[in-house]
């Protein structure tokens, strides 16, 4: 596919706004909504796996997946037609041009191949279930499409509010109490939008990071490799103190209220063996504590804000990790080892059907969960490795995501 990309424009020029909100298109609030809806119908549908077992093409998990891919694609799609047939000179300089014809802005490239992805995978999981059975790790290969996919509306919906956010010395009026209002709607798509995004990073390593391996350096190396290259990368994408702070809340406040609200519904086991009897849904994960990390991230990244990045790698890089081995270590036992923590609102009592309540390690840490001391270090010493390339990485993912117009 051939791309090419025009100029920005000079000038106070301004693009029509098509929504309630000066100068934000509609389709921008409609692939933040569809990135809401596939992160919530995926952790709704590990619940099922979790209570019911085997699903169906049409279960309303998937409807709800579903729904965001078709809306991500129809208003994206809709999105890229209008530009090319009925935009006007402005709007096709901020846009990336395909095939020699089409104009479209590059979030919208993503959202609508990351609805094809999600809509394929559909009739792959269907088929890949009724002739293997189910799935016994989250990256089966269906799973994998459908993952893919739900990634790019994500990330394009991110990165779509980034370039109307960018657009903003071309794109708006001199009315600065309308153009803040603006700044601020726009702040806060961004942070759910990275939010949501950061959920599905959580869901793809969340194996590794269960509370029964919180004791072992594994779970520091897996979460020192994954979280920093998106934390940082917000950081930097959007001028905003609080920024990482805010899409770690986003992220938190999503987990909360998926572990809070699925279990008050009915579902019994429909797959044997069924050695935990239930009759609600079963809760997916207490959120890992990234926003404690994430809110010293945003006071050392200010605090030293004219360091260039690579001095400031090191800094954000030991400080996360130090900041999230204490915190996650002890919240960690707290949630494997304390009864304070079987209940609604920490959700440490969930139990996969599948599995013997009267699990003699299900409350306590299993031999083959610790590590000597020795081991311990020299595992942390591979996620201090982790934590500054990831680091690293972000910071240079989010200078290129500050510069998108497109």
């Amino acid at each position: 596919m051939q791309t090419t990309i025009a100029p920005p424009p000079v000038g106070n020029a301004r693009v029509t706004a098509t929504s309630g909100s000066p100068g934000i298109p509609v389709y921008i609030y409609a692939t933040v909504f569809a990135s809401f809806c596939v992160i919530t119908g995926l952790i709704w549908d590990i619940c099922w796996h979790l209570s019911i077992g085997r699903d169906g093409l049409l279960s309303p998990p998937h409807l709800v997946i579903y729904l965001g891919a078709v809306v991500s694609g129809l208003f994206s799609g809709y999105e890229i037609l209008r530009k090319t047939f009925w935009g006007n000179n402005i709007e096709k300089s901020f846009s990336v041009k395909i095939w020699g014809f089409f104009y479209s802005s590059l979030g919208s490239l993503f959202c609508v191949w990351g609805a094809l992805s999600m809509l394929t995978s559909a009739p792959f999981d269907d088929w890949w279930h009724n002739t293997y059975g189910l799935d016994v790790t989250i990256l089966s290969p269906p799973h994998t499409v459908l993952i893919l996919g739900i990634i790019g509306i994500q990330f394009g919906a991110m990165i779509s509010v980034i370039a109307i956010k960018n657009q903003a010395a071309y794109l708006v009026g001199t009315n600065a109490g309308q153009n803040k209002k603006r700044d601020q709607i726009l702040f806060w798509l961004f942070a759910l939008s990275a939010g949501f995004l950061l959920t599905i990073w959580y869901t793809l390593i969340s194996e590794e990071l269960g509370r029964m391996q919180s004791h072992r350096s594994s779970y520091y190396v897996f979460a020192s490799a994954g979280f920093p290259i998106l934390l940082m990368a917000v950081g930097k994408a959007v001028k905003h103190r609080w920024a990482t702070t805010a899409v770690a809340g986003v992220y938190t406040l999503l987990m909360l209220a998926t572990l809070w609200i699925i279990p008050l519904f009915p579902a019994e086991p429909k797959l044997g063996p069924i050695l935990n009897h239930i009759d609600h849904y079963q809760g997916f994960q207490f959120p890992l504590l990234l926003i404690i990390p994430a809110v010293v991230t945003d006071l050392l990244r200010n605090r030293y804000a004219y360091l260039n990045d690579w001095k400031l790698t090191p800094i954000l890089a030991i400080a996360f990790l130090i900041v999230f081995f204490v915190v996650q270590w002890n919240f960690g036992g707290f949630l494997m080892e304390s009864p304070y923590a079987r209940n609604w609102f920490f959700g440490s009592h969930y139990w996969y059907f599948g599995n013997s309540p009267d699990w003699q390690y299900r409350y306590k840490f299993g031999p083959w969960m610790l590590e000597s001391t020795p081991e311990l270090l020299k595992g942390l010493g591979v996620a201090v490795i982790a934590s500054l390339i990831s680091t690293r990485v972000g910071l240079a993912w989010g200078n290129w995501m500050h510069k998108i117009q497109r």
